[in-house]
């Protein structure tokens, strides 16, 4: 009998959370074929199987938490054939012609919810998260007045839990706030792409702000390219994939990418790379409300830009008072890392490209 450990799947990953096993006790599996979804670091796996043979005993159940390196299937090999091709089927699921990922089926059995009456909005038909959102204010009932039971955060909320606390603990956080003139801007402006152009003149004035922060070495490690963190709201927590070497890239590239990344993060298939490796965060609070906040910087990174609801207000141009629209922005910075002034002068350069002069079309800021 040979055991099969849960690999490392990730950087820094300490465990994973199982989210459906596509295999039982007793069936025969071949090499490559999938074993088992598991959550980690907000993304859904699929963990093939490293060999063939017949499947003695599954460790874990959907739910439970696994360390890296922990027990996870034991083969008996006696029983191998590589030629074999039967696959294994959930216990207790039939097969269906239903689209989802193991997320949202996960939560879909967690509600209750049965997925052949949902119908997909996703890519392909495929039913996502907030397909079951939809669909579960018709499951709602009972007590409304009674208050739930605490229940363990799982899946990307522990996930942003683990994180947020570690950034709590590692970073010296210092805020600046400001406003850009934005009321040039064209009708019908990707204020998303124009904000990044200008992080990217932001880090070219000042490079420091793209960098890795080591506290406990005492070293940084500052980042020819910027690969850009994208904070995305949920209904499961928060997600931040990464746009990468966005100097590089064209205005179309870049929204191409974004839409992407954000059809992945709805759907929970966003490949596990995509959320690491950022140089810089950007956030777009401002899409909810708010107009400035005092963000979370996540280590090793030193900087998170911020931006707020855009508003019409009275400012004072040349001496006269009048109504333009108005960009609020915040600046989060690992002061351990980042000086005020370095921090300053990121600031001062993003709201400079902002305010350019604009033409509506596709530049090249880089």
């Amino acid at each position: 009998m040979t055991s099969f450990y849960l690999p490392d799947l990730g950087e820094g990953l300490q465990d994973a959370e199982i989210v459906s096993w596509h295999v039982a006790e007793g069936d025969r599996v071949v090499a490559n074929q999938p074993l088992v979804a598991v959550e980690t670091q907000k993304a859904v796996v699929e963990v093939p199987s490293p060999r063939s043979g017949r499947i003695v005993r599954l460790y874990g159940s959907p739910g439970d938490i696994i360390d890296v390196g922990a027990k996870l299937v034991d083969f008996d090999e006696a029983a191998r054939d590589d030629k074999e091709s039967v696959v294994g089927k959930l216990p207790g699921i039939k097969a269906s012609s239903v689209k989802a990922p193991p997320a949202v089926r996960a939560r879909a059995k967690e509600l209750g919810i049965d997925l052949t009456g949902v119908t997909g909005t996703g890519p392909g038909g495929s039913i996502t998260i907030k397909d079951l959102t939809l669909k579960d204010l018709n499951y709602a009932g009972g007590d409304t007045a009674a208050s739930p039971p605490p229940e363990p955060l799982r899946g990307a909320r522990r996930a942003m839990a683990r994180n947020m606390n570690h950034a709590g603990t590692q970073v010296v956080p210092a805020t600046l706030t400001g406003q850009a003139n934005i009321d040039h801007w064209p009708q019908a402006s990707d204020t998303t792409i124009y904000v990044i152009r200008a992080i990217v003149a932001g880090i070219k004035m000042e490079p420091a702000l793209n960098t890795w922060f080591d506290g406990q070495k005492m070293t940084r490690q500052l980042h020819p390219l910027v690969d850009l963190g994208l904070a995305m709201d949920t209904r499961d927590g928060l997600f931040v994939p990464t746009l990468r070497d966005i100097a590089s890239q064209s205005d179309k590239t870049l929204r191409n990418g974004l839409e992407q990344l954000k059809k992945d993060v709805v759907a929970r298939t966003v490949p596990p790379e995509d959320l690491r490796g950022q140089t810089i965060t950007l956030s777009n609070f401002g899409m909810i409300g708010g107009d400035h906040s005092a963000m979370v910087v996540m280590p090793p990174q030193v900087a998170i830009l911020g931006v707020g609801q855009l508003k019409s207000q009275a400012i004072v141009v040349n001496g006269k008072v009048r109504v333009a629209r108005i960009m609020p922005l915040s600046l989060t910075f690992d002061h351990r890392a980042v000086t005020g002034g370095e921090a300053g002068r990121f600031f001062n350069a993003v709201i400079k490209e902002l305010e350019k002069p604009k033409d509506g079309g596709d530049y090249d800021a880089h």
